[in-house]
């Protein structure tokens, strides 16, 4: 996401869609979230009143962009506890192994790099018995608007910042060191096509 994206991204590339259900969508799917937090792809700070006003001790928000992680950090107060900003992507977490309770991350696993790098520094850095709660856009379990995302991809990704409209998070997840407990599938709301397939779910790390 360029400096301009950040700008707008709030007003004009979430706003219908936090207003349409997405905002209802992030509380759902941030729900359980309890002890200490992380968030990864923190972006613009959205999710920090989705968060559950009790339970949290802690909550770190990573960003790597330095134009949203100025504004995740003029959103903190929205948040139930004090927020630690800090600048990191997903695929390099700074933090010693089983630093959380919980990981969260919204809408970061179709701009991350490399999302099997990012799930394992997830489950790194998670507590044994630990969850990632998860909200993400994802390929189509239908084969005709699956092939539809492909054509589009390219294109999608170039006017988006690096969006990613047709991964399989679901396997991907799955194939990680996270075991899956919960996964639904739903649709994005007031969004193109090409990225409506939503999935909201948790994953956990075994306990040893």
């Amino acid at each position: 996401m360029n400096r301009i994206g950040a700008m707008i991204y709030d007003r004009f590339l979430m706003g219908a869609s936090q207003q349409a259900g997405l905002a209802d969508k992030r509380r759902e799917a941030l729900a359980a979230a309890s002890g200490e937090v992380l968030e990864i792809g923190a972006g613009t700070g959205l999710n920090l009143a989705a968060y559950p006003r009790e339970g949290i001790t802690r909550l770190v928000c990573t960003e790597p962009n330095a134009a949203m992680s100025r504004q995740l950090e003029a959103r903190s107060s929205e948040a139930p506890v004090e927020v630690e900003v800090v600048a990191a992507s997903a695929e390099r977490l700074p933090f010693a192994d089983a630093s959380f309770d919980c990981v969260t991350g919204t809408l970061v696993l179709c701009e991350a790099s490399s999302p099997p790098a990012a799930l394992a520094e997830i489950a790194r850095v998670l507590r044994p018995g630990g969850h990632y709660l998860f909200l993400e856009h994802v390929r189509s379990v239908d084969h005709d608007h699956a092939r539809k995302q492909d054509r589009w991809a390219p294109i999608w990704r170039s006017v988006s910042g690096g969006c990613n409209c047709n991964r399989d998070t679901l396997a991907t997840i799955k194939a990680s060191p996270l075991t899956v407990e919960k996964a639904e599938l739903g649709r994005f709301p007031k969004a193109p096509q090409i990225v409506k397939p939503l999935l909201i779910g948790s994953a956990v790390l075994a306990a040893v």
